[in-house]
């Protein structure tokens, strides 16, 4: 019996043989090819069919796991017919008088570099997408037979190096029981798919989980991201106990998620959505949402060649406005740094660009891109319940000239006779100086949002997506969790709330820890909102606060 340590994606226990699924091998041919129009009609010709292929997956998805899953091949689609895409492979094409094959990734391995140095492992998890679309038309391009996991014809534990949105999308749910990836983090598309179809994974297990053979017995559990290979009957007998109870759980989390989460005692707290865009909000109101504690503003600048117009983000936000109704929506501002080139600034290249001008940092630079932000905002909150949250801040000084620039943006507003709200201003507690520094801070902002993904890496010096010192990023170290209590309570005696955006918020087995640290609000993906709901449930404030100073005190 042996077991393999990975990251808990999705909870839930399965016992079955391995599948061991290797995609085909592809290889990129590059060559000189003498005819252009021969080369962009066969690339023309690809597109057209992967478009067609991304439709009927995107069908499938829709049937199966609903419109929100399915709209990530809707983003697909999109990037196939991106000007930007097409006319740079048309230029390599012309150019250097490339094949099609390697035109078509070239022009995209600068795009998926750039999202997988993204210093947010969401943003980051989007290369795979990008990656997806490559193979699927280099295949097509190549004339390569298709194999897919709807290949698969008994249940099985699915074992894989990492699997792709189309991979994903393909499966049989019938027989895939869950599964467990050597890569990947909890925010990848992957793994968000597999807690919309309710598939236990885990995923990052390393290449152990690769000499796993075909057939050998697993039990794969998703809560502890453990996976247990040719356990003994005494095991298994107990993993099937534990699987029963765990059902029943999760059965009543999902009745009750449309309720507050209220304490044992009565205290209660606030359980948010982690968003990326409009298309998003229907699924997070579905799972209980109270509203939205992080909306990323990432993707309206990403993969783009001039930046968003503040008419186009005042779409964007008042959409999402709209179907919050009176619900807290919390507006993260641009928060990119030197780690992505985007083509309409001029960012000069940084050695560690996760140190470098990021966050608030870089709009203090480009304060007009800044302000038309702020504009939009502004103009979204008329008549909603908006707030205002620059990321990255380490000083009070950076916050003051923040709301100097918005206090621009409103005479902006005010000398064209546009109405606009008065959102609260918040920032996020994501780099250690500013949890140390909480009750200064507290004196210029309307709240805190405490990211504890950064918060983690920069308090630890261990880079969360680095395979090698990954169980070291651990958000419930008690190096981590004194700065969270510290920041806590500088904010409560300002008179200030406090959220908590990081993937430690949707982890139910850290929500009574938070919960007697005295945080207010907790953000999250919305999946994980059932399962933390009826977790903060179980406990009083009393019996959260022991456990919250246990944990303070643990030695790691």
């Amino acid at each position: 019996m042996n077991i393999i340590k990975g990251i808990p994606a999705s909870e839930g226990i399965v016992i079955g043989p391995a599948y061991v699924y290797r995609p085909q091998a592809l290889t990129i041919p590059r060559y000189t090819a003498a005819d252009f129009a021969a080369e962009w009609s066969r690339l023309e010709t690809a597109l057209a069919q992967a478009t067609q292929e991304l439709q009927s997956l995107r069908d499938k998805m829709a049937q199966e796991a609903g419109e929100e899953e399915a709209q990530i091949f809707d983003a697909h689609i999109m990037m196939l017919a991106d000007p930007t895409l097409t006319d740079e492979i048309k230029a390599l094409l012309e150019r250097q008088n490339l094949n099609a094959e390697a035109a078509l990734n070239d022009a995209l391995k600068t795009q998926i570099a750039m999202l997988e140095a993204l210093d947010d492992p969401y943003f980051a998890a989007r290369a795979t997408d990008l990656r997806d679309i490559a193979r699927r038309v280099t295949r097509i391009l190549l004339g390569a037979e298709t194999h897919s996991l709807a290949d698969m014809t008994a249940p099985a534990v699915l074992i894989a190096h990492d699997l792709t949105p189309s991979d994903t999308a393909s499966l049989n749910k019938e027989f895939v029981l869950g599964f467990c990836t050597a890569v990947g983090g909890p925010t990848a598309h992957t793994a968000i798919l597999a807690r919309s179809l309710n598939l236990p994974a885990i995923v990052g297990a390393g290449d152990a989980v690769l000499q796993i053979q075909a057939g050998e017995t697993l039990i794969l559990d998703g809560g502890s991201g453990q996976v247990i290979v040719s356990p003994d009957a005494e095991t298994q007998n107990s993993y099937r106990q534990r699987r029963a109870e765990l059902i029943a759980r999760q059965s009543a989390a999902r009745e009750a998620a449309q309720s507050p989460a209220l304490s044992k005692d009565g205290r209660r707290v606030e359980v948010a959505a982690n968003i990326g865009g409009p298309e998003e909000i229907e699924g997070a109101l579905h799972f209980g949402a109270e509203g939205v504690g992080l909306l990323r503003t990432e993707f309206f600048y990403l993969e783009r060649s001039a930046p968003p117009t503040e008419e186009e983000q005042f779409a964007a936000y008042r959409r999402i406005a709209e179907a919050l109704g009176q619900r807290p929506l919390v507006i993260r501002t641009l928060d990119i740094g030197g780690d992505k080139a985007l083509p309409y600034l001029s960012m000069q290249p940084e050695e560690n660009p996760f140190l470098g001008l990021r966050g608030i940092r870089l709009c203090l630079v480009e304060t007009e891109l800044f302000k038309t932000q702020l504009r939009a905002i502004l103009r979204a909150a008329k008549g909603y319940n908006i707030k205002i949250m620059f990321p990255m801040v380490a000083t009070a000084d950076e916050i003051k000239q923040g709301k100097a620039l918005l206090n621009e943006a409103r005479a902006e507003l005010e000398a064209r006779n546009l109405a606009y709200g008065e959102p609260e201003v918040g920032i996020m507690i994501e780099v250690p100086a500013a949890a140390l520094t909480a009750d200064l801070l507290a004196r210029e902002v309307d709240f805190f949002s405490i990211g504890t993904n950064d918060l983690t890496q920069y308090t630890l010096a261990a880079d969360r997506t680095n395979a090698q010192v990954q169980p070291l990023a651990n958000a419930l170290h008690p190096a981590v969790l004194r700065l969270i209590a510290e920041t806590i309570r500088q904010a409560h005696k300002a008179g200030i709330w406090v959220g908590l955006c990081g993937e430690l918020a949707g982890n139910p087995q850290a929500a009574p820890i938070l919960l007697g640290l005295g945080l207010d609000e907790f953000s999250m993906s919305a999946a994980s909102i059932p399962a933390v709901k009826a977790a903060l449930r179980r406990y009083s404030v009393a019996e959260a606060k022991a456990l919250a100073q246990a944990a303070l005190q643990q030695i790691w």
